[in-house]
């Protein structure tokens, strides 16, 4: 190859001008045609990767998206931050994923309540669940569990139903807000048992489990990972889980199917998303890097213990989960006539 020094005079015959010109303009044209291979030279990640989580800080999606990003940014070699942006059931946080530049450096810690029940429930959005994010992993599902107080005259899920039915709209559920998984598992278990119950919305899980230990409402629909430890106490009873398997952090605990109610399977679930139209390779890596991650024995062990059951899927196998659940709660919101 030959170097031409900065400084040394160019000599062009006039005969190889025009031949210089087609090259220069075929070279702009490219550069305007391939602005990703011919302008941005970077490799992806070249600079800070955010996860927003759209919750507070201290549940199962902060927990999680701090776990994966410690492990990203080791195996990407670039500094992951973590940023909780909650509000409005995690719609606030989700917006702010579905309005970032679709370049694979803002990740979207995603739940079922984001991506599936808000999109039924509420009227106005201000995203569209389906065509603004880019589904990237589906890190798996957390069942919910029917429980009772340690005095409740309730010891299964027969019971519960005897009593709805014998008194229609007396019988009460707690769930930890409108819109969560354990406010739709209980409208739910409404249709599908053929009974009327009150919902009784909390501003979270910990005060609506606190009245259920304390007799003020008989029962509630609560996440494993906040059960188990209160059930392991003697405080609560765990009735049945909401899953169409039973969970591994409650082997002894039945399903709804087992319990009477066939086709019953409501688990919430934790995702990553990015922007729609993040190049596809980016996801694709993104995916592989998850996937490796969530095989590592010591995440493998903080995800059992939260109660999170994981199966390997690509990006175009969680896409097509989203659609299938995404289309069940507007069933159920529909059917059950559900108002936000």
């Amino acid at each position: 190859m030959n170097v031409v020094s900065p400084h040394a005079p160019v000599v062009a015959h006039a005969a190889s001008r025009p031949r210089r010109r087609l090259v220069a303009a075929g070279l702009a044209v490219a550069a305007g045609l391939l602005p990703g291979a011919v302008l941005a030279q970077d490799a992806w990640p070249s600079k800070p990767i955010r996860i927003v989580v759209p919750f507070a800080a201290g549940g199962t999606s902060d927990i999680l998206a701090r776990a994966f990003g410690d492990k990203l940014q080791a195996s990407l070699k670039q500094t992951v931050i973590i940023e909780n942006k909650a509000g409005a059931g995690g719609v606030i946080g989700a917006d702010t994923v579905a309005k970032a530049p679709a370049d694979g450096y803002t990740l979207l810690l995603g739940t079922i309540a984001t991506h599936a029940i808000n999109p039924a429930l509420m009227p106005k959005m201000p995203y569209d669940a389906l065509k603004d994010f880019a589904p990237v992993f589906l890190i798996g599902g957390i069942s919910n569990v029917v429980l009772v107080g340690a005095e409740s005259p309730y010891k299964s899920v027969r019971d519960i139903i005897a009593a709805a039915k014998a008194k229609p709209g007396a019988v009460s559920f707690a769930s930890a807000g409108q819109g969560t998984s354990q406010h739709m598992s209980g409208e739910t278990f409404k249709l599908l048992a053929g009974v009327d119950m009150t919902h009784v919305p909390y501003k979270g899980s910990a005060p609506a489990i606190q009245d259920v230990m304390g007799g003020q409402v008989p029962m509630s629909f609560e996440t494993v990972t906040v059960a188990a430890p209160h059930i392991a106490s003697g405080k609560v009873r765990a009735l049945a889980v909401t899953s169409a398997r039973r969970s591994p952090a409650l082997p002894n605990v039945p399903t709804l199917q087992e319990a009477g109610i066939p086709g019953f399977d409501v688990a919430s679930w934790q995702a990553f998303y990015v922007r729609a139209g993040t190049p596809s390779a980016i996801v694709q890596q993104l995916n592989a890097e998850l996937e490796r991650i969530v095989a590592q024995p010591d995440i493998k062990a903080r995800m059992e213990q939260l109660g999170v059951e994981h199966s390997p899927n690509t990006p175009v196998q969680f896409a097509e989960f989203n659609r299938n659940e995404l289309a069940k709660w507007q069933k159920v919101v529909k059917e059950g006539k559900v108002q936000p």
